[in-house]
């Protein structure tokens, strides 16, 4: 038979002398656990007789309860007396200098496109957004591009299994949300779209995915001429300078007409590159007036309703402003680079405050 008054002072007494939670765990463990002596004493039952059985069953039952009762008691006890030994040990002289700590930098591509929504805020133009997931009306109909156009095709496009039609795809461009925009509303429309972008295209100048900003706009009697000034406005604010030298150069985009690519000078030499000066040409940009079939396709007369679009890469303009050499340093996620390239995050890009 057991010996239960022994083994409810045993318990209790090992109980009283642990001085640690870690300690009182093992304790508990060790009585009440699986394989604790309280629980083995308890398989015992099944071998003695049954008036044995219902005495010695209620002691047991009676001293596991007197267990558990101090054990909790234990804890409280102990817990009271380490946290009293932290707040002892760990006290904060709050009038001492602040150490240094390891603080987190911004990306320059959130940096950049702060910048770039920063000065298009100035000129009036909001805000829009659209799904990384677009449909094949939205990234390519809508905006009047032909079936047999190239950019269709599996070698520039993201195609996306699963509904069907082969319809599904990662938007190429950040056009998409020009479509949206203008068939959720009604113009005028004077818009920013910054995001990301995919195309199956990887090398030394190229990534699977990068962001574009597009911005656009559209109203009544719009020309090339408010086009040009509101670019020439933004590159001269975004590199910090009083002059920068730019050309348009006439090319092709399905979804613009008249469509021009814009270049800016600059100088080069063989270890730098700089803009706003010298004899040298770089391209930086697309854009062109709004093609009137696109118009059409979100439902607005071009014959009362004109604007124009524009497109830039983040990737290449944080890379020409902050001399970023190599395009594939942005995705490798190597915490060095990003301390050396990166932004205070208490700093909000403004006009006023300096971008």
């Amino acid at each position: 038979m057991t010996d239960v008054d022994l083994l409810r002072q045993e318990s209790l007494n090992a109980i009283a002398a642990c001085i640690s939670s870690a300690a009182l765990e093992e304790q508990r463990v060790a009585l009440l656990g699986k394989k604790g002596k309280i629980t083995e004493a308890l398989k015992t039952l099944g071998g003695v007789d049954a008036k044995t059985r219902k005495t010695l069953g209620a002691a047991l039952n009676e001293i596991k309860n007197d267990i558990t009762i101090a054990i909790e008691a234990k804890k409280a006890a102990l817990f009271s007396q380490e946290l009293n030994a932290r707040l002892a040990s760990e006290k904060i002289d709050v009038t001492l200098p602040a150490q240094p700590i390891q603080q987190g930098r911004i990306h320059p591509v959130s940096q950049v496109i702060e910048e770039i929504t920063a000065i298009f805020a100035e000129l009036g133009f909001s805000v829009a957004d659209g799904p990384d997931i677009e449909d094949d009306d939205h990234n390519f109909t809508a905006l009047n591009i032909p079936e047999s156009h190239p950019a269709r095709q599996m070698h520039d496009t993201f195609y996306l299994q699963g509904n069907g039609d082969g319809k599904t795809l990662l938007r190429t461009h950040t056009s998409p949300v020009q479509i949206r925009t203008m068939r959720a509303g009604k113009p005028p429309f004077r818009i920013l779209a910054p995001g990301a972008t995919y195309r199956c295209d990887s090398d030394i100048t190229h990534t699977p995915m990068f962001h574009q900003v597009e911005g656009f706009v559209i109203d009544k009697n719009i020309h090339m001429g408010h086009l040009k000034g509101c670019i020439v406005e933004f590159l001269k604010t975004f590199f910090e300078l009083d002059n920068v030298p730019v050309r348009f150069r006439p090319s092709f985009f399905p979804f613009t007409e008249p469509s021009a690519e814009v270049d800016i000078g600059c100088k080069r030499s063989r270890d730098e590159l700089k803009i706003g000066e010298g004899s040298d040409w770089l391209e930086i940009m697309g854009c062109g007036m709004v093609h009137p079939s696109v118009l059409k396709n979100c439902g607005i007369d071009p014959n009362e309703w004109q604007g124009f679009a524009f497109g830039m890469g983040v990737e290449r303009l944080a890379m020409l402003k902050y001399g970023i050499p190599d395009l594939r340093t942005f995705f490798e996620s190597d915490a060095r680079w990003l301390k050396h390239y990166g932004f205070d995050p208490l700093h909000i890009p403004s006009l006023v405050g300096g971008l």
